[in-house]
């Protein structure tokens, strides 16, 4: 079926198994990550991670232009709309929504076999999601990455407040505040990529992970195999020319500030002549300040803690972004009107008051049981 939110196949393996492939089917929005796509996958994953036949799983998107885009934001304030005029109760599709596709990211962080991603082309915010949770991410030449939440309304999210803490001191931050686009020997230098494979040999790579002999039920055996085959398609000489590994000092002395409204003054006043850095510094300058404080309080609020911690933490903020905060403005004037003036409730970010910070905290579900405390 052509018309498939999410196609899967399976490819036979020398040894009788198979590869299991799932491919996002919406190119037209650069795949960006529906509620039934995100649903369907992680039904399907639940059933491959018990499928003894099943020794990997490749992940990628169809077309030429993205693996995923992000999420499905405009759905989701569609939805809010219908929900302010009585149609439910605010809020509770972004409930809806993002439970489900941080359960999937988590499904992807945790799952029990080989999970082979082939980020090539666009992957943004719910894209780098489940890049993250892949075992085995792989960029290309046309690898463009990014979380340009801030320009949305929004804040990194997808477990970045858990991940970008892993990167070094600072560069999570700054990444967050601007929205940076990376792209593969960035993610590679940062450790968010783990091989580079040019495009044009993506089919070769999938035949010879179909010529592997793995023994039926053996991860350490599927595992060999994967990462023989992708050294055998490996080229790093082939990736272009990075361009946080340059700038990590600089990067750092600005992002590594005691509090948000010093990082931001640094970054805003940064006058380098270099255009990738300029660009950082336009997009943090017409974001939104309230999701500039978010993304700071939510990388200090999990530097300790664990995934699914995060996972259940972002569930409660994003939600609140949807009701209390910018979100709907943010993709209003980004997406849907496209006239990129968005009104955001502070003028600046010393303007957000801590009761409005506050705010976005607060549990929604109040006392009872959340949508992810089982992870």
């Amino acid at each position: 079926m052509t018309d498939e939110l999410v196609r899967f196949d399976r490819l036979t393996t020398q040894d009788g198994g198979c590869i299991a492939v799932a491919t996002l089917n919406s190119p037209r929005t650069l795949n960006s990550l529906s509620l039934e796509m995100a649903r369907q996958l992680d039904t399907q994953l639940q059933q491959w991670a018990e499928d003894p036949s099943v020794h990997l799983v490749w992940l990628d998107g169809d077309g030429d232009k993205a693996f995923c885009a992000g999420g499905d934001v405009v759905a989701l304030v569609r939805a809010l709309k219908d929900e302010q005029q009585g149609a439910g109760q605010p809020g509770d599709f972004a409930r809806e929504y993002f439970s489900m596709e941080y359960r999937l990211d988590y499904r992807l962080h945790t799952f029990p076999k080989p999970v082979v991603v082939w980020a090539d082309g666009i992957v943004m915010g719910g894209g780098l999601g489940l890049m993250a949770g892949s075992r085995h991410r792989v960029v290309t030449e046309t690898s463009r990455i990014a979380m340009p939440e801030i320009t949305i309304g929004l804040y990194p999210d997808i477990g970045a407040s858990w991940f970008l803490n892993r990167l070094p001191s600072g560069i999570g931050a700054y990444l967050g505040l601007t929205g940076a686009n990376l792209n593969a020997r960035d993610v590679l230098d940062l450790g968010l990529a783990d091989r580079f494979v040019p495009r044009a040999n993506r089919q070769a790579l999938l035949e010879r992970l179909t010529q592997s002999d793995i023994v039926p039920g053996t991860v350490d055996d599927a595992e060999a195999a994967v990462v023989a085959a992708l050294a055998e398609f490996e080229d790093r000489s082939r990736a272009p020319a990075g361009q946080v590994d340059e700038w990590r000092d600089h990067l750092q002395s600005l992002a590594q500030q005691a509090t948000v409204s010093a990082a931001v003054t640094a970054i805003l006043a940064d006058d380098t002549d270099n255009s990738w850095l300029a660009a950082n510094r336009a997009r943090l300058e017409a974001g939104c300040p309230l999701s500039a404080h978010l993304a700071w309080q939510m990388l200090a609020r999990h530097r300790h803690t664990s995934l699914a911690d995060a996972f259940r933490e972002e569930l409660v903020v994003s939600v609140q972004c949807c009701v209390l905060g910018d979100f709907a403005e943010g993709v209003r004037a980004l997406l849907i009107d496209k006239d990129k003036s968005p009104r955001w409730r502070h003028a600046e970010v010393a303007s957000v008051s801590e009761a409005d910070l506050a705010a976005m905290f607060g549990v929604p579900w109040g006392t009872q049981a959340g949508p992810l405390d089982d992870l």
